[in-house]
């Protein structure tokens, strides 16, 4: 399995955020950035703090993809 944020750069054009200005807004590292970036892992605290901060459930920024 794999995860896919997709959805999350989608909803950030669409609310007009930068990817640098989430990281601001949510307090991720650019490490963490990157690894979104490259559709890794991150923690669901990490997730959930995203969610908070764009106002959205987790189903509305990463899908889990079955391969």
């Amino acid at each position: 399995m794999r995860v896919d944020y997709k959805k999350l750069w989608i909803m950030l054009i669409e609310k007009n955020i930068s990817k640098p200005k989430l990281r601001l807004l949510a307090k991720l590292s650019t490490t963490t950035l990157t690894k979104l970036n490259k559709n890794e892992y991150v923690s669901m605290e990490i997730l959930t703090r995203i969610c908070k901060t764009l106002e959205c459930n987790i189903g509305d920024i990463v899908d889990v993809v079955c391969e």
